[in-house]
C-alpha cells in the first residue's frame, strides 16, 4: 500500500480493558470505539483525552459500555469537526444503555461522571448509517471510505471496512463479533468474499478476548439454563439472571419467553420479569429493528401483533415496587451486567442469603466488579459490599431544608414578577372610552383677508404593550384562541380567570406532591452470607478461540493486529495465526506468512515501515525556496533540507510570550554565572555542562512517533547532485515531435534515424542513447530531446 498506516491502542491492548484505538491513514485519523470500564478508571480517560483534538472521525462498533462508555465524559474534548458514525440500532440502544447506567448509579449516589444532558448532546452529534452504506470521509480524508458490516452479537453491531484511495487493500476493524446465528440475530457478514471485494484485506484489526476460550454447544448451554431455572422455581426459589441493559438481554428475553411458552417446560405458572430503568423502551425499539435481525424474526413479524417481542409471559418492570406485584417464585432478568449498581445488585443483596435462590451470571465483566468476583469464585460463601441507600430527612435538618426551599421559591417568584413588570409597560390615559381634544395653537397669525378657523386635532387613548417572549418564541395566551359567545363575553371572562387561577394552584399543588421527599445518601458496608446457587452460563455471543483462528485464516489478511486480550492468550493466538513458523525461518509455505502485531497501550504499530514511506512537515521557508518544473500534469522539484525534530518539541511545550522567554534566559544566564563564580570552576567545562543540561531536555521526547519538519539548508551546506531527467519518453512520441519540427525521422530496426545523420535508440537499461556527427542538426535534435524531460 502506498498509504501511511499507523495504529495506536489507547486502551484495551494486552489487557481485557475497554476498546479505544487510534488509526491513522495518511493525514486522516480514526478513533475506533471509545469505551470505558465498569470501574471508571480515570487513567483511561486521560489517555484518550490527549489524542482527541487530532481525531477526524469516530467509528462505533457496538452499543455496550466497553465501546461507547467514555464518550459522554469526553464530550467537551471532542472537536466539533469530528464526525461520529454508528448504525441506527447502536445509536438507539447505546443511548438507552447510557441512560440505564446513569439511572442505576444516580439512584444509589450522586453520579458525577456525566449527566443526561451530556448523553443527549452526544447523540445529537452521532451520524446514523445503514449497513453496507459507503460513507466518504470529507474532512481531509481524500479517497477514504468506510462501510459498516454485520458483526453479530448485538443488534446493529458493526465491523468497519475502511477503503483507501490506492485500492491495494482494505482495512477491517472487527472486534467482539459472532460467527454463529442467534435466535434474533444473523451471523457476521464481513467474512464473506463479496463483502471483501473478492480479495484478502491488507490489514485486519481484531481482538483476542476469547483466544483461549472454548464454547459449549448451544443446545447444552440452553439445557443448562432451563435445568437451573426449573429446579430453582420448583423449590420455591427465585432466579436472578444478570444481563446488560440493551444488548444480549434481547436474546435472553426471546429464549426465556420461548421456554415459558413451551408446554414441555411447565413454567407457565411461574412469574417471568425483565427489570431495568429502560426495559419498556428497549423492547419498543427492538420491534422497529426487524431489518437488523435474523430472517426468522422477519418472517414472524407479519404485523405489529405478531411481533416476537410482544412477549406472552415476560413482564416489563422499572422498579422493585412494580416487581413486587408479580407473584413469587419468579425468574428475573435484571441490569446492570457488572452488578456494581442498579437493580441486579439490589436483588442480589435481597436473595443471596436464601439457599433456595439461584444467581446466573451471563457476562464476564472487568476485574473488581461483583459479577466478575462471582464468576471467578462461584463457591464464595461470604462477601462485604458497599451499599448506598436514601434515608429521609427528619427533625431540625428537615426544617432547615424546607426553609431553604421556601427561600429559593420566593427568589424565583420575585424574579418572575420583576421580569413581567419590565416586559409589559402600560401607559393608559384616563378612561378608555373617551376621546380627548387637544388644542393646537397656531404658530403665527396670518394677515390675510379671510378669517381662519381654529384647528383641533383628536387624540385617542393609546396603550403600548410589548410582546412577551419565552425560550420557544412569542408567548401564546390560550384565551385569545377560544371561541366565545359574543353576548356572554363579559360574564364568561371572569369565570375563566377564576378557573385559570384555580388550575394554576392545582398544578402547583400537584408539583409539590410529586416532588420527592428530601433525603440524604447513607453509605454503609454490609456483610452477606452467600447461600444461594451461583452459576456462570455464557450468553456473551462472542466467537471462541478456534473459530477466531479459522476466520483469520479464511480471510488471509497480509497483516493482523491483535487487541483486547490478556498477554499469554494473545501471544499464543499470534503464534497460531503465523502457523507455527515464528521460530523456523527455513520452513517454506505456499502462502506468505501473515505478519501479526501485538502492541501494548500507546505503542505505535507502523505497517508502512517496510515500504520506505515517511511523513514530514515542510516549513514555509522551505516552500518558498521551491523551483517547480512542469512534467505532464504535475510539477516536481529537487529538495535539499534537513530533518528537524525540535519543532515537535516546541509544539508539545508550554507556549510563552517573547518577554517571558527573554526574562527566563536572563535569569538562567545570571544564575549560571553566579554559580560559576561561587564554585570557582573552569568556565569552559561549565559551559559544556550547561550545553549538556540543555540538550537533556529533549531526552524524554518520543522521536519515533513524532513527525519531523524539513528545514532549508544554507548555500554552503547544500551538496551537489547529479542531473536527473524525469520522464518516460517513448521514441514514437519523440518521432512525432521531430516531424513537426521539419526533421525527417523513421524507424530502422528499432532505431530512430533522423536526417540520415543521427541515430536514437534505447539501451538494455532503458536509457536513451543518441549517436551522430556533431553538427547543427545534432544539437538541434538534442535540445528537442532535453525538452521532453524535466531536468533537475
Amino acid at each position: 500500500m502506498t498509504s501511511i498506516i499507523k495504529f495506536t491502542p489507547l486502551s484495551g491492548a494486552l489487557t481485557d480493558g475497554p476498546s479505544c484505538y487510534l488509526l491513522q491513514v495518511d493525514d486522516f485519523k480514526f478513533m475506533l470505539d471509545c469505551g470505558w470500564n465498569e470501574t471508571f478508571d480515570e487513567e483511561v480517560l486521560e489517555n484518550i483525552r490527549k489524542h482527541l483534538p487530532q481525531v477526524n472521525a469516530i467509528l462505533l462498533s457496538h452499543s455496550d459500555l466497553q465501546h461507547i462508555g467514555a464518550l459522554p465524559a469526553l464530550l467537551d474534548d471532542i472537536p466539533w469537526t469530528c464526525a461520529i458514525y454508528a448504525t441506527v440500532p447502536v445509536f438507539q440502544m447505546g443511548q438507552l444503555t447510557l441512560y440505564d447506567q446513569f439511572s442505576s448509579y444516580d439512584s444509589m449516589d450522586k453520579f458525577t461522571k456525566y449527566t443526561l444532558n451530556d448523553v443527549d448532546a452526544l447523540f445529537k452529534r452521532i451520524v446514523q448509517v445503514k449497513v453496507n452504506q459507503m460513507i466518504p470521509m470529507d474532512d481531509g480524508g481524500r479517497g477514504l471510505c468506510v462501510t459498516p458490516m454485520h458483526a453479530g452479537r448485538l443488534v446493529g453491531g458493526a465491523a468497519w471496512k475502511i477503503m483507501t484511495a490506492d485500492e491495494e487493500g482494505e482495512i477491517i476493524y472487527a472486534v467482539d463479533f459472532n460467527h454463529k446465528r442467534d435466535r434474533h440475530l444473523n451471523k457476521c457478514s464481513f467474512v464473506d468474499t463479496d463483502s471483501l471485494s473478492g480479495r484478502p484485506p491488507q490489514l485486519l484489526i481484531t481482538d483476542a478476548y476469547n483466544a483461549s476460550y472454548t464454547h459449549k454447544r448451544r443446545k447444552d448451554r440452553d439445557e443448562q439454563l432451563l435445568s437451573t431455572i426449573q429446579q430453582t422455581l420448583r423449590n420455591d426459589g427465585n432466579v436472578l439472571i444478570v444481563a446488560d441493559s440493551a444488548g444480549r438481554v434481547l436474546e435472553l428475553a426471546v429464549l426465556l419467553d420461548l421456554f415459558w411458552s413451551s408446554g414441555v417446560s411447565n413454567l407457565s405458572s411461574f412469574s417471568l420479569a425483565m427489570i431495568s430503568h429502560v426495559a419498556y423502551n428497549v423492547v419498543q425499539f427492538a420491534k422497529t429493528m426487524v431489518e437488523w435481525m435474523c430472517d426468522d424474526i422477519a418472517n414472524m413479524m407479519t404485523d405489529s401483533q405478531n411481533s416476537p417481542f410482544n412477549f406472552k409471559y415476560l413482564t416489563l418492570c422499572h422498579s422493585l415496587k412494580s416487581l413486587a406485584q408479580t407473584p413469587q417464585p419468579r425468574c428475573v432478568l435484571a441490569s446492570t451486567g457488572d452488578m456494581e449498581s442498579g437493580l441486579s445488585r439490589q436483588l442480589f443483596v435481597q436473595w443471596c442469603s436464601d439457599p433456595r435462590n439461584a444467581v446466573i451470571v451471563t457476562n464476564r465483566t472487568a476485574k473488581g466488579t461483583l459479577a466478575r468476583t462471582l464468576y471467578d469464585n462461584p463457591s464464595l460463601s461470604h462477601i462485604k459490599l458497599k451499599m448506598s441507600r436514601h434515608e429521609p430527612i427528619i427533625g431540625e435538618e428537615l426544617t432547615q431544608y424546607e426553609r431553604e426551599q421556601n427561600r429559593k421559591r420566593k427568589l424565583e417568584k420575585n424574579d418572575r414578577e420583576s421580569s413581567d413588570d419590565s416586559d409589559t409597560e402600560n401607559t393608559t390615559i384616563g378612561g378608555a372610552k373617551n376621546n380627548f381634544v387637544v388644542k393646537v395653537e397656531p404658530t403665527k397669525k396670518s394677515g390675510g383677508f379671510f378669517k381662519q378657523a381654529k384647528k383641533n386635532l383628536l387624540m385617542f387613548p393609546y396603550s403600548e404593550t410589548r410582546i412577551k417572549w419565552d425560550d420557544y418564541g412569542e408567548f401564546i395566551n390560550p384565551e385569545d384562541f377560544r371561541m366565545n359567545e359574543i353576548n356572554a363575553v363579559e360574564e364568561i371572562l371572569p369565570a375563566k380567570k377564576e378557573k385559570s387561577e384555580n388550575a394554576e394552584m392545582m398544578e402547583k399543588k400537584l408539583e409539590e406532591k410529586q416532588e420527592e421527599a428530601p433525603f440524604r445518601v447513607v453509605h454503609e458496608t454490609v456483610e452477606l452470607d452467600i447461600k444461594c446457587k451461583v452459576e456462570y452460563i455464557d450468553f456473551e455471543g462472542r466467537s471462541d478461540g478456534q473459530s477466531l483462528l479459522k476466520i483469520v485464516k479464511q480471510m488471509n489478511p497480509r497483516e493482523v493486529i491483535l487487541v483486547r486480550g490478556l498477554v499469554e492468550p494473545t501471544l499464543k493466538f499470534a503464534k497460531d495465526i503465523r502457523g507455527g513458523h515464528a521460530t523456523n525461518n527455513t520452513t517454506t509455505s505456499s502462502k506468505p506468512q501473515i505478519q501479526v502485531f501485538t502492541p501494548s497501550v500507546n505503542e505505535v504499530v507502523d505497517t508502512t515501515k517496510q515500504r520506505h514511506i515517511y511523513q514530514v512537515r515542510m516549513t514555509d521557508s522551505l516552500m518558498n525556496s521551491f523551483q517547480f518544473i512542469p512534467v505532464k500534469d504535475a510539477e516536481i522539484c529537487w529538495i535539499d533540507a534537513k530533518a528537524d525534530y525540535t519543532q515537535g518539541i516546541r509544539d508539545n511545550a508550554q507556549v510563552l510570550s517573547a518577554q517571558e522567554i527573554q526574562d527566563a534566559r536572563l535569569r538562567g544566564v545570571e544564575a549560571f554565572l553566579d554559580q560559576v563564580e561561587k564554585m570557582d570552576v573552569d568556565p569552559v567545562a561549565a559551559e559544556r555542562k550547561l550545553n549538556r543540561s540543555v540538550s537533556s531536555i529533549t531526552d524524554d521526547f518520543d522521536y519515533s512517533n513524532s513527525i519531523p519538519s524539513l528545514q532549508p539548508l544554507s548555500i554552503d551546506e547544500t551538496p551537489g547532485h547529479r542531473t536527473c531527467h524525469v520522464n518516460e519518453l517513448r521514441l514514437s512520441d519523440f518521432k512525432t515531435v521531430l516531424v513537426k519540427e521539419g526533421i525527417q525521422a523513421e524507424f530502422i530496426g528499432g532505431v530512430l534515424v533522423c536526417n540520415n545523420l543521427i541515430a536514437i535508440r534505447r539501451n538494455q537499461q532503458g536509457v536513451i542513447d543518441m549517436e551522430g556527427a556533431l553538427s547543427e542538426d545534432y544539437f538541434h535534435i538534442r535540445d528537442l530531446l532535453y525538452k521532453q524531460y524535466a531536468v533537475i
